[in-house]
């Protein structure tokens, strides 16, 4: 069998959204992903190829040159793999002796290079790690060097009359040391400092300080591994710099408990706005079987749900129709999230009615005419529309599109999104789902986030009363209910 090929990819500093196109690209088309310990589980998201940790942790590390095998016959075998670095796998990464391993064993490979935590975690810091009026030079230092060295490699003097900032990696625990080694060499202990823990990631938090008492403080407010510990005159424009620390919900965790497949745009606003969210999806999407309507006589056509209109014109799309099915038909919306679906698919909605409950989109038809209406919506969904446009005389046709299912939750996101301190609720079934599913109530200390009315009826008719409700009944009211509540 001709030899696969070993990848040696930087997964940058944590944040998924920091991956080069490169590496995604290699991710979805690799047979095995061999990956640090650091690397976030949001950055393993979305391949097909087989995982495997091969990172290093006390007490259970795995020795390199097992690593390095573990490539070479692989690669033997066939597959492509990605060996996946956190940042870059020649900064403080051990991929330069994993090439010359591949090298050695005539094994093809090629680097494809990560953002280095050493930049990243500074700038979402706010400190610029050079600066035309501060900062000339930088030199990245491990804080961590072989322990089997018999003394430190590492020109202590050199490093104190660098003229430039010094970004030390994986330090936290030599801190006290490093500091008390470059003063000792003459640096200005007041000089300023500042260590970043897990920078680019929600958690972010960074300590900021003068040399001389950066590590007690460190120590103080209990920051751990992954950090970086930046010193020099830089570090100082924090004050001013900061943004990432400063965005509305830094610091908050928040529970999104609708469908994965449709968490992924409110879970992307929460995170853009600096929450930690923690994806616990209650309920399930699963389409129902069935061809196109039957459009003939229909002059109304009512769409409740995103997920109603994907899944009509799915059904349109498979009998060989399309927008066009749709035409001469007034065509109504129960809200904007609906409204841009349909936009999506080339129909501007004629009816959308300013809150997204039916009985609004009962009050906004009142003067439209209709004789026959199709309603494509959710299996179990309340008859307020139906029975209103039958009341008036018009001929109804229901077609149900899709059923909400339970999900499971393991242990720790059930109990993640139980204590988070937000935790939202985008539709009746998410409620009845999400507490079957959890076996318990939220925390008394996590507000409760409603999107509309009838969600909240859900809510207190299973003993709950919401903290927050959307004053747009849609994503982008939950996502400013909850940025004015925080």
């Amino acid at each position: 069998m001709a030899d696969g090929k070993v990848f040696l990819v930087g997964a940058g500093p944590g944040d998924p959204t920091l991956l080069t196109v490169r590496a995604v690209e290699l991710m979805a088309s690799a047979d095995a992903v061999l990956h640090d310990r650091l690397v976030p589980a949001g950055v393993l998201e979305g391949t097909g190829a087989e995982l495997v940790d091969v990172g290093k942790r006390p007490g259970g590390s795995r020795e390199q040159a097992a690593i390095s095998e573990e490539l070479i016959e692989r690669a033997r075998r066939g597959q492509t793999v990605v060996r996946l670095k956190g940042g870059d796998p020649f900064v403080f990464g051990r991929g330069g002796e994993e090439a010359e391993a591949l090298h050695a064993a005539r094994i093809p490979f090629e680097v494809v290079p990560g953002v280095t935590a050493g930049v990243a975690a500074p700038a979402y810091a706010g400190i610029p790690i050079t600066h035309r009026d501060a900062a000339s030079a930088v030199a990245f230092v491990t804080g961590h060097e072989d322990p089997e060295k018999p003394e430190s490699a590492l020109d202590w003097d050199a490093l104190a009359r660098f003229p430039g900032t010094l970004v030390f990696y994986m330090g936290i625990k030599a801190l006290p040391r490093i500091a008390e080694a470059l003063i000792a060499a003459g640096r200005d202990p007041d000089e300023p400092a500042a260590v970043i823990e897990r920078g680019t990631m929600p958690g972010q938090r960074t300590v900021a300080s003068v040399l001389g008492a950066v590590a007690g403080e460190a120590a103080r407010a209990g920051v751990g591994p992954p950090s970086i510990t930046v010193v020099g005159p830089v570090a100082a424009l924090r004050e001013r710099l900061a943004w990432f620390e400063r965005r509305p919900l830094a610091g908050k965790t928040v529970a999104v408990t609708r469908a994965r497949a449709q968490a992924s745009e409110l879970a992307a606003r929460l995170r853009a706005l600096g929450a930690e969210v923690i994806e616990a999806p209650a309920i399930r999407i699963v389409p129902l079987p069935g061809g196109a309507p039957d459009l003939d006589g229909t002059d109304l056509v009512c769409l409740t749900s995103p997920n109603g209109v994907r899944l009509l014109f799915e059904r349109l799309y498979r009998s060989g129709q399309d927008a066009r099915a749709l035409a001469g038909r007034t065509v109504a919306a129960i809200g904007p999230g609906t409204a841009r679906a349909l936009r999506a698919h080339g129909i501007e909605a004629d009816v959308v009615p300013e809150r997204s409950v039916a009985e609004s989109l009962v009050d906004a038809l009142v003067d439209v005419p209709v004789t026959r209406a199709l309603i494509a919506r959710a299996a179990e969904a309340r008859d307020v529309l139906p029975d209103a446009l039958r009341e008036r005389g018009a001929r109804v046709d229901v077609l149900p599109l899709y059923e909400t299912v339970a999900e499971t939750l393991d242990d720790n996101t059930r109990d993640a999104a139980l204590h988070a301190d937000y935790i939202t609720f985008t539709s009746s079934s998410t409620v009845t789902r999400f507490l079957a599913a959890a076996g318990g109530r939220p925390g008394e200390h996590t507000r409760i986030v409603s999107i509309g009315p009838v969600t909240t009826q859900t809510l207190r008719e299973r003993g709950l009363t919401p903290h927050v409700e959307a004053d747009r009944h849609d994503i982008d009211g939950v996502v400013a209910a909850i940025a004015e509540d925080a």
